[in-house]
C-alpha cells in the first residue's frame, strides 16, 4: 500500500494537486445513478467513505457486503458512504445496487474527472474522510472487515489520526 500512495503523490501531468492523507479531500459533484446531484460538501460533518467501483470489478462487487452491513452496524455514527462508478456502465450498475438492495448513493464519473482528481489507480480504491473533510486513509484493493475497522476509527470521532 505505500507504494500505492506514493503514486497518488506522484504527479501525472494535469492532474491538479496530489491528494494527500492528512490534507481536504478533494470537492467533487455530479450525477447519482438516480439522478440526483450530489457534491462532497453535502455530506461535511458526516465520516464519509467514497468508494470507487465498478459492477465488472470481481472485487468490488465482493467487498459490497461488508459497506452494507457497516453501513447498518454505524448508523448511529450518521456514517455516509459514497460510490463512484468508474469504468463501466450505469445501467449494469443500477442492476448490482439493486440486486444487492445497496442503500448509498453513487455518482457515475464518465469523463473520470473525479477518478482523476483523486489520483485512482485501481479498483476498488476507497477513501476514509473525517466530519471535517480531511482525508486520513486510503485503501487500494479490496477491504477486509478489519481494515474497515483500522479505517474507520480514523474518522468516526472527528478524525484526529490517519491511517497509511
Amino acid at each position: 500500500m505505500i507504494v500505492a500512495i506514493a503514486l497518488l503523490g506522484s504527479g501525472r501531468p494535469g492532474a491538479g494537486s496530489p491528494v494527500q492523507v492528512g490534507r481536504p479531500a478533494p470537492d467533487f459533484a455530479g450525477t447519482t445513478l438516480d439522478g440526483e446531484g450530489l457534491s462532497l460538501a453535502d455530506v461535511r460533518g458526516r465520516p464519509v467513505i467514497v468508494n470507487f467501483w465498478g459492477p465488472s470489478c470481481v472485487p468490488c462487487r465482493d467487498e459490497f457486503p461488508l459497506f452494507a452491513a457497516k453501513l447498518a452496524e454505524h448508523a448511529g455514527d450518521d456514517l455516509e458512504i459514497v460510490g463512484i462508478l468508474m469504468f463501466d456502465p450505469p445501467g449494469p450498475a443500477r442492476d448490482f445496487i439493486a440486486d444487492l438492495g445497496a442503500t448509498w448513493p453513487t455518482v457515475d464519473d464518465p469523463d473520470g474527472t473525479i477518478r482523476d482528481a483523486y489520483r485512482v489507480v485501481a479498483r476498488p480504491q476507497t477513501y476514509f474522510i473525517d466530519r471535517d473533510g480531511i482525508l486520513r486513509g486510503i485503501q487500494v484493493g479490496q477491504l477486509s472487515e478489519a481494515d474497515f475497522e483500522r479505517f474507520y476509527a480514523s474518522i468516526s470521532d472527528a478524525g484526529t489520526t490517519s491511517v497509511r
